[in-house]
């Protein structure tokens, strides 16, 4: 464990989770005017904002310091966010080393910058003054004596022309006196509309807990099926709103009708692990038509809200959580007193056990905590577990030996015709 002193490392875990704190906080601000706004953090910056082009729209760099102090026109916190820009610009703009349409440049710090210095006239406002700045920022640049620190900083700065500096320093926008780590969760609140009540501060923990493993797909480098590409100031609304929901009991809207499926249907099912999972257990045609009915249009009930945007994926997979634990109880207790030689007759009634323990079990579960949900949403949502347990980790299955069965199904399959 690490010890406070001069190896403490404390400091720097604040700013990692400060930035991403403020990645969420950002997004929260422009959800007010930009639901379509997205958010990536480490691709080219800190924290960037993007929408829908693909090319950021903004390069935002966060300094989080717990001490008050100033921002100073030749310490590290300026002119390494400097040169991390000018890298990223110079990927934006190849071959040419700034890109023809420039980005926004912001310097979010929790430090001051003092009047008069080129930080402060970079502030956004009346004072603005680009020319005053930018030639304040060549004084300092070249300037022999300053810090060795960010020398190879402000040489990078040198090495474009004047032209191009000036279109560098026109885009950057300094942000001081942001709040402080602690602080940032009332600056939450109050951007996302969250009312003080009883229940204000566990809406807050729930939102964070989401974004957090959000942000674990934003950073992931190794697995593409576990990242994401950016995250929508529309999903963090929706988010928000299956949240403050649950205190409230609102009930998702139900836009699907049912109806027998035809025959065409069904027969696109069949060669689906859905199906056959039942017919492991022996169910008959008119049992399987009956399942997939609720298969069927709870899959686009579901595509239907995460479409409309009342659902986020994030809050299915929590309902599909609370089913596979419905499961597991019931497959546990309906194949405590299967054997190594029973009949696979007995096997198949004891599939057949489970599939109706577990259709009961969840008929009830809502799909928001609080809200009411038609049985066949929860029943059809099983059966796409079940669908998916060739591929998933934690697969949900009738038969007693279903697991080792999904690992080869068509020799399952060919035994049963034979």
């Amino acid at each position: 464990m690490a010890q406070a002193g001069s190896h403490s490392a404390a400091g720097q875990m604040t700013g990692y989770l400060y930035q991403c704190e403020l990645a969420l906080l950002e997004l929260a601000e422009r959800s007010w005017h930009d639901p379509a706004a997205e958010v990536r953090m480490e691709v080219l910056d800190d924290i960037e904002f993007l929408h829908g082009t693909g090319t950021p729209e903004e390069l935002l760099q966060s300094k989080h310091r717990a001490e008050a102090g100033q921002l100073s026109e030749t310490g590290k916190d300026f002119w390494r966010s400097l040169a991390s820009w000018i890298d990223a610009l110079k990927l934006l703009g190849a071959p040419h080393p700034l890109p023809e349409s420039m980005p926004l440049l912001r310097l979010v710090t929790t430090q001051i910058a003092a009047e008069g210095t080129f930080p402060f006239v970079l502030r956004r406002g009346a004072h603005r003054n680009v020319e005053r700045a930018l030639a304040r920022m060549d004084e300092v640049a070249k300037d022999a004596d300053g810090p060795d620190g960010t020398l190879k900083d402000r040489q990078l700065f040198l090495q474009l022309t004047d032209a191009e500096r000036y279109r560098l320093v026109d885009a950057i926008e300094i942000c001081d006196g942001s709040p402080v780590m602690s602080d940032l969760d009332s600056s939450l609140a109050k951007e996302l509309a969250i009312r003080a009540s009883p229940h204000r501060d566990a809406v807050l923990d729930q939102i964070k807990g989401w974004w957090y493993r959000m942000s674990v797909g934003l950073l992931e480098r190794k697995d593409e099926a576990k990242r994401r590409a950016s995250v929508t100031a529309q999903e963090l609304l929706c988010r928000l709103e299956e949240i403050t929901e649950q205190f409230a009991g609102a009930n998702l809207p139900i836009t699907e009708t049912l109806r027998r499926l035809t025959e065409a249907e069904i027969a696109a099912y069949d060669d689906q692990m859905v199906v056959t999972q039942m017919r492991w257990i022996n169910l008959s045609d008119r049992e399987i038509a009956t399942h997939l009915r609720d298969y069927h249009y709870a899959r686009a009930q579901r595509s239907e809200w995460l479409r409309t945007f009342k659902v986020t994926e994030g809050g299915l997979e929590d309902y599909e959580r609370e089913l596979w634990h419905e499961w597991d109880h019931v497959f546990a207790k309906r194949t405590r007193r299967v054997t190594d030689d029973m009949p696979e007759q007995g096997r198949q009634d004891i599939g057949q056990m489970v599939l109706d323990g577990t259709m009961e079990a969840v008929a009830d579960k809502p799909a928001r905590p609080g809200s009411t949900t038609a049985g066949w949403i929860g029943r059809g949502t099983m059966h796409s577990l079940a669908d998916r347990a060739a591929k998933a980790e934690d697969p949900v299955g009738w038969h007693p030996d279903y697991s080792s069965r999904c690992q080869h199904p068509d020799d399952e399959q060919d035994e049963q015709e034979q």
